[in-house]
């Protein structure tokens, strides 16, 4: 069995949105009650969290292929001190699937520093994560392997309607080990490089149009020298809202990706859900 990692387990949105033009810049713990961010849904935005506020996402996908699969995703994102540095943990479960038992897969423990911050028109906020193999091998839930990830977001405002978001990163997962009955067992590392981009529409103060696009090129590398490589993208429109109530902001969002890969389109719905609250 050779480990697959589709795009939407291995990459996930750490992301923020756009300040509130025509007005003075908020303080952080009012910023964040007036205006969508940290909600995209494939591709990172470039904004850490603000000092004080904690971010619950909870993602949900259901793909429509021969072999069905419900993954569930959580992620958790902390500031530490200040809006520089930024720790989270990403746990994906897969809740149901025609091919294997469900189970928890590999976890992330991501760290995110804020290079560039400027007054929210551009940003850079490169992300190292560690993987760690607490995802069930035989019932292909993970790579049974410590691995790295690292990705590089950059935000960009391109006028008062339109923010982009461009990322490129890559994954390495060192020693997998294939059992290939009688004839044993084999190791081989799997590298995979992403890259990405999203347009974002600012229909209105809380609610947003979204179009984003993200491919990976995965190759394994075998002992004998030999590899293996593949191409998987993701074209996904998608919406998201936000309810604001006090201190507490909920982002829902909905999305339907298309899944390109080996000859094939798949398709799926993406369904979205934040909260976000001072600590």
């Amino acid at each position: 069995m050779t480990l697959r990692w589709p795009p939407f387990i291995v990459l996930w949105s750490v992301s923020a949105g756009p300040v509130m033009f025509g007005q003075s810049v908020p303080s952080p713990k009012e910023e964040y009650t007036r205006r969508i961010e940290d909600n995209s849904f494939f591709i990172e935005e470039a904004y850490n969290q603000e000092k004080g506020v904690v971010q619950h996402i909870s993602n949900l996908q259901y793909s429509f292929t021969r072999q069905k699969h419900l993954l569930y995703t959580f992620t958790q994102e902390w500031p530490l001190g200040g809006m520089d540095h930024q720790l989270s943990y990403t746990a994906p479960i897969s809740l149901y699937s025609s091919s294997h038992p469900g189970g928890v897969g590999d976890i992330l423990i991501n760290y995110r520093y804020q290079l560039v911050d400027n007054d929210g028109w551009a940003a850079v906020a490169p992300r190292l994560s560690v993987i760690f193999p607490t995802g069930s091998v035989k019932s292909e839930l993970g790579a049974g392997t410590t691995g790295l990830q690292v990705n590089i977001p950059a935000s960009k405002h391109l006028s008062q309607s339109f923010v982009a978001h461009l990322n490129a990163g890559f994954t390495y997962l060192p020693d997998i080990r294939d059992e290939w009955g009688s004839s044993g067992t084999t190791k081989h590392t799997l590298i995979s490089y992403n890259v990405g981009a999203s347009v974002i529409w600012l229909t209105a103060e809380t609610f947003n149009l979204m179009l984003e696009y993200t491919t990976s090129f995965s190759a394994d590398v075998f002992e004998d020298g030999t590899n293996e490589r593949t191409t998987d993208a993701i074209i996904s429109p998608g919406l998201r809202w936000a309810i604001n109530l006090s201190s507490l902001q909920i982002v829902p969002g909905v999305a339907i990706p298309i899944m390109l890969g080996r000859g094939t389109a798949k398709t799926g719905v993406f369904l979205y859900l934040s909260f976000e609250h001072p600590f």
